[in-house]
């Protein structure tokens, strides 16, 4: 990776980047432009304007909710963006409690009929949020069903993007979409503007990237965001190795105790086990009377 002092562009996985790109009322064109990329024909934005990014629910007691950004499209349409650096417990659960707010705040005084307008939880994961899933399927969309996998309600949608899943190259770009991604995933790294991103809409979004063109407070703003970024990606990155030297090292163990089992199996003795695999006779007689 470039070091960040000489890299031309930001790193949108950061705070600063994500809000800077998406989050600022100027560049509002660029987050409807990537929004219309996930949503049906019925649902597009042509306009959308931001709301408060901190919810309070309706009691004292109530547990406040903080969106990266929370906005609302030209036909009352309801979207919650953000940005996930790692995973978190209880991820799923997170989600649908933030969805209630943009749900309860729909709601009327006096006599109401209870419609809604559709609300969009849609979250950029710099992680893979389902290990168990094979391939490079880095898009989920999820929605209520019924035991017949048919929609039950379409006004709530989830829209989860695994990026580490998506490893798609230039030559390999073939929507919009794909683009945008790519541009996402890889913008840090970028030195010029690929020719594949040559359209108008890129341009402007690797304008606002650049660094160059940053304020003295935003430059600092950034560095501070970008460190931090950093700084939680060396701690997950470490405890990922930790816990593949500690799982490969239980595996060499459990190898050792299964040639032991098999050696004693085999008619040796304790002592020659013990010298053998170079344990304590203790060990090994422990095993033998399991």
């Amino acid at each position: 990776m470039q070091n960040h002092r000489k890299a031309k562009y930001i790193n949108p996985f950061t705070d600063f980047g994500f809000k800077k790109l998406f989050g600022e009322e100027a560049n509002k064109h660029l987050l409807i432009d990537f929004l219309n990329q996930l949503l049906p024909a019925k649902h597009q934005i042509q306009d959308l304007f931001y709301k408060k990014g901190e919810q309070l629910g309706s009691g004292e007691l109530d547990r406040k909710a903080i969106f990266d950004l929370y906005c609302e499209s030209q036909d009352g349409h309801k979207f919650i963006v953000e940005l996930q650096k790692a995973k978190q417990n209880f991820f799923k659960d997170r989600s649908v409690f933030y969805a209630t707010f943009p749900i309860r705040e729909q709601a009327e005084r006096g006599e109401w009929d209870y419609q809604l307008q559709p609300v969009y939880c849609i979250a950029l994961l710099d992680f893979v949020f389902d290990d168990h899933k094979n391939g490079e399927h880095y898009l989920q969309n999820i929605q209520l069903r019924n035991d017949v996998c048919e929609i039950f309600y379409d006004k709530l949608t989830f829209i989860f993007i695994e990026m580490p899943r998506f490893k798609k190259k230039l030559d390999e770009l073939q929507t919009h979409f794909d683009k945008w991604l790519y541009f996402i995933k890889h913008l840090e790294n970028l030195n010029d503007i690929p020719t594949d991103l040559r359209e108008e809409i890129f341009e402007q979004a690797f304008t606002v990237a650049e660094i160059a063109r940053f304020n003295p407070q935003q430059l600092e703003d950034y560095e501070n965001s970008l460190k931090y970024y950093r700084d939680l990606k060396n701690v997950i990155d470490t405890a990922v190795q930790e816990a593949t030297l500690e799982a490969e090292q239980r595996g060499r163990e459990l190898e050792k105790l299964e040639r032991i089992q098999l050696a004693l199996q085999q008619g040796f003795s304790v002592e020659q086990i013990a010298k053998l695999f170079g344990v304590d006779e203790s060990e090994v007689n422990r095993l033998k009377s399991r």
